[in-house]
């Protein structure tokens, strides 16, 4: 066995397979023990050795016959809010314990159609609302109690959520890419916490089928892994219409993203907003953020500034639009048809209730009740139509914005990943995504790429944000960026 497989790219790894210097099956069996090796990290919540060894098998075979996908037998690993048939999906909530699918998502099966290989089913927070992935409902791999996930840099800090079973897996070096769900940031701030490399697209252009919904209107799968060459590939095979399955999947043909890496940088306007800049945001941060945007320079590209006025309003109109949403969704979790149902009940209202109050976890909660909270009588109109009003006023100061630059900068959290436990006021923890949340809002596509490290070594992630469908700019420019730098190449010691 290649010592070294877990060190190579994923276009580097598809080319061993397509070259069949390397099998599937070898490639598959290197990275299950390294899953197994590193499960102190809680990055797992699912793994079935025998599924995915056949699911490699069932790649060598195609590659041999000439028929292999452009990613045959590159392993991939999939966070728990994605169904899948050949592993358990629990939404890292004790209400899903044991949940298997009939199906799979739309998403699992388009990787799966391009070759990839299921390694098992990634952490996160329940539900996909938080930031830490410390409030996960179930036992990962190798643990008999639910566990926060712990950053491969530090593990005695959080890798950021909730996607943060991706971030941690991908940043060591357990799986070469992973799938995410971004509803308000939670692809960008985890990679930019574990220095990898994470895409969200544009709201629609990812189908949302089979994937466990927490606010409809702002759910949208992506994409991590080392590098934008990595992204560009998974985000190639995973993105493209559904119009069958999913209301919301925007009909307009798959795109290859690698086809726009190389392209020069000269001329490339990157907007820096000055409300990403002001106070709250930590100098060791700033710092990282602002050699990057020097970096960029050398490349050909210019700043310019721009304003977003309403950058600050985006945490309030999002804490009440995505719990409004999130009420609604999780009301078909009762303890009638699937999920987890109260041992002792005196009646169906009482088996509802005991069954949610027991198969919830504190934010899922909470989020559940400030949801009811804004759509209820009375208050439907002071909160949740504002918010609506505000959120397309976001929407317009992007377009504005975007008639003076291509993209736009910034960073993807106020610090570098804090210690797990540190954040125990929900209030301060939701401040922290205002960064995220505005693209969120209007629907955008956001990047984070690493750009050197702050406090305690910790990485920092700089974010980019590009209009409608302009996925393969954002990678672009971060491919360019680290074809001159290597602060995607750098490993946590002992990974």
């Amino acid at each position: 066995m290649n010592t070294e497989l877990h060190q190579l790219s994923v276009a580097e790894l598809a080319a061993q397979l397509q070259g069949r210097k390397i099998s599937g099956v070898e490639a598959a069996r290197h990275f299950l023990a390294r899953a197994r090796a590193h499960q102190h990290l809680g990055a797992f919540l699912a793994i079935d050795e025998e599924a995915t060894l056949a699911q490699a098998r069932a790649q060598d075979a195609l590659i041999a016959q000439g028929k292999g996908g452009r990613l045959a037998g590159v392993p991939i690993a999939h966070k728990d809010v994605f169904v899948t048939r050949d592993f358990t999906t629990t939404a890292a909530s004790r209400m899903l314990a044991g949940y298997r699918s009939p199906f799979d998502a739309t998403i699992v099966r388009q990787l799966a159609a391009a070759g990839c290989v299921t390694l098992g089913k990634l952490n996160c927070d329940e539900f996909a609302m938080g930031g830490a992935s410390e409030s996960s409902g179930v036992a990962p791999v190798g643990f008999d109690a639910p566990q926060p996930v712990r950053n491969p840099w530090n593990s005695a800090h959080v890798p950021g959520g909730s996607s943060g079973g991706s971030s941690a897996a991908v940043a060591a070096r357990l799986t070469p890419a992973a799938t995410g769900s971004d509803t308000g940031g939670s692809i960008r701030q985890p990679a930019g916490f574990c220095g990898v490399t994470g895409i969200k697209p544009t709201y629609g252009r990812a189908s949302r089928y089979g994937m466990i919904a927490y606010a409809s209107s702002l759910d949208q799968a992506g994409a991590m892994g080392r590098s934008a060459e990595d992204c560009a590939l998974i985000l190639s095979a995973l993105c493209g219409p559904d119009v069958m399955h999913d209301a919301t999947s925007v009909d307009r043909p798959a795109e290859d993203y690698t086809r726009a890496l190389g392209a020069p940088l000269d001329g490339l306007r990157i907007g820096i907003p000055e409300e990403f800049f002001g106070e709250g945001l930590a100098s060791d941060v700033r710092a990282a953020i602002d050699a990057a945007l020097a970096e960029y320079e050398k490349l050909g590209a210019r700043r310019v500034k721009i304003s977003l006025p309403r950058t600050r309003l985006s945490v309030p109109v999002y804490y009440i639009l995505s719990p409004a949403e999130a009420s609604s969704n999780l009301s078909r979790f009762d303890g009638v048809r699937y999920g987890h149902r109260a041992e002792k009940y005196t009646d169906l209202l009482d088996m509802y209730q005991k069954s949610r109050a027991e198969g919830f976890g504190e934010e899922v909660k909470r989020r559940i009740m400030i949801g009811t909270y804004v759509l209820s009588e009375g208050y439907y109109d002071a909160y949740y139509l504002q918010a609506q009003k505000i959120r397309r006023l976001i929407a317009d100061d992007f377009q504005q914005a975007f008639a003076q630059c291509d993209v736009i900068a910034g960073p993807v959290a106020p610090t570098v990943a804090p210690a797990i436990g540190a954040q125990t006021d929900p209030v301060a923890n939701y401040l922290s995504d205002v960064y995220t949340l505005p693209a969120s809002l209007a629907g955008l596509p956001g990047l984070s790429h690493p750009v050197g490290s702050g406090a305690h070594g910790m990485p920092v992630g700089l974010q980019l944000i590009a209009n409608h469908f302009q996925e393969g700019r954002l990678l672009s420019a971060a491919h360019a960026f680290q074809q001159a730098t290597d602060f995607h190449l750098r490993t946590p010691d002992g990974y």
